[in-house]
């Protein structure tokens, strides 16, 4: 099959995720992939986190970039029998609509990932007659169903990373991190949410030789993160990394825990991060939120630090609770894999 994804790509968005995970899923399963990706100086997040592989073109910007652009040859002159539009309020939405039904149409069965949490005051996001459009789960569509037809919607889950277990030791040799302390992860942009609760942890350094390894090329996170050290007794190593997700691997199966954190929001929104994270078999903990609401025991959760110091003595223990995560953190990724997610917009792709 022929197939083109509209979306963000080798960027550390969690629309660019969603578009990589299925993307390199179509390619391992033998179909043909291009990707219309927005502009490097353009982009739909705040870092590249990878080379550009040859199927990719950069052809517009982001919706709110001044001047917006759209190089339409892409769209019209590539062959393609399946557009799949990922995050379309972030797309420069006028421009799409100028080619969307004289071209794209024309050729293609065409779907809508949908990735808001809210339904959109721009009228321009509901100008297109989308032949389905794609939610992550019922919360979802709760919301769609108030602008478009149940029919056209479907839920196909947002794709959790394969399990791929690692060796702790090797791993650790690799990235010259010590055989003899409990490591705790963080990573990425968010790196500063987690400065909140960093403190708290380290009630445990008198009971377990531990230390922190955080990851972050944002200066300003840097710089807190450095001054948090000076005042925690637990060691920590701060690396100025965007790793890639082969990368994070790596460090997820160097690391005991991979502690996670966000604000509260009201609005329904995906953890993305969880499930990029969750097939390493490295403990995931985070705090209640909308983004681990849809989580059970596939992860630790936490409402308050007693709660959170108390998880990190289960993984750290490598308790029977610890085991009972892992475990189900082995079956979820197993069941929503980036594969089994793909080959379900492939069964749409034949439905309609």
């Amino acid at each position: 099959m022929k197939i083109s994804i509209m979306g963000g790509w080798n960027t550390d968005s969690g629309a660019s995720l969603h578009c990589e995970s299925i993307g390199r899923e179509f390619i391992q399963m033998g179909h043909k992939l291009m990707v219309f990706s927005f502009y490097t100086y353009a982009f739909h997040g705040t870092q590249i986190t990878g080379e550009d592989e040859e199927y990719v073109t950069r052809c517009y910007t982001h919706f709110n970039y001044n001047p917006l652009k759209l190089d339409p040859i892409p769209f019209i002159t590539n062959d393609y029998e399946y557009f799949i539009a990922e995050d379309v309020g972030m797309v420069p939405k006028e421009l799409l609509n100028k080619i969307f039904n004289t071209h794209i149409k024309k050729k293609a069965k065409t779907v809508s990932v949908y990735h808001d949490n809210h339904l959109s005051e721009d009228p321009a996001f509901y100008q297109f007659d989308w032949d389905a459009i794609v939610c992550f789960d019922q919360r979802f569509k709760d919301i769609l169903v108030k602008a478009y037809p149940a029919k056209k919607i479907h839920i196909i889950p947002y794709p959790c990373s394969s399990w791929i277990p690692g060796d702790k030791k090797e791993a650790r040799e690799k990235l010259y991190l010590p055989q003899d302390k409990k490591i705790i992860f963080t990573f990425g942009l968010n790196t500063h949410r987690v400065l909140k609760i960093l403190k708290d942890t380290d009630v445990l350094h008198k009971d377990y030789p531990s230390m922190i390894l955080a990851l972050t090329k944002d200066r300003l996170t840097i710089k807190s993160l450095n001054e948090l050290k000076k005042k925690m007794k637990t060691p920590m190593e701060i690396r100025e990394e965007a790793p890639s997700i082969d990368r994070v691997f790596q460090y997820l199966h160097a690391s005991d825990l991979m502690i996670y954190y966000r604000d509260p929001l009201p609005h329904v929104v995906v953890g993305s991060t969880v499930l990029q994270c969750l097939g390493a078999g490295c403990a995931i903990l985070g705090n209640k939120t909308r983004f681990t609401e849809s989580f059970g025991q596939e992860i630790f959760k936490y409402d308050n630090p007693e709660e959170m110091v108390q998880a990190i003595r289960e993984v750290f223990n490598e308790s029977e609770q610890y085991k009972k995560v892992i475990k189900m953190a082995k079956k979820y990724s197993v069941a929503n894999s980036s594969r089994e997610v793909a080959k379900k917009f492939i069964a749409l792709y034949k439905k309609l």
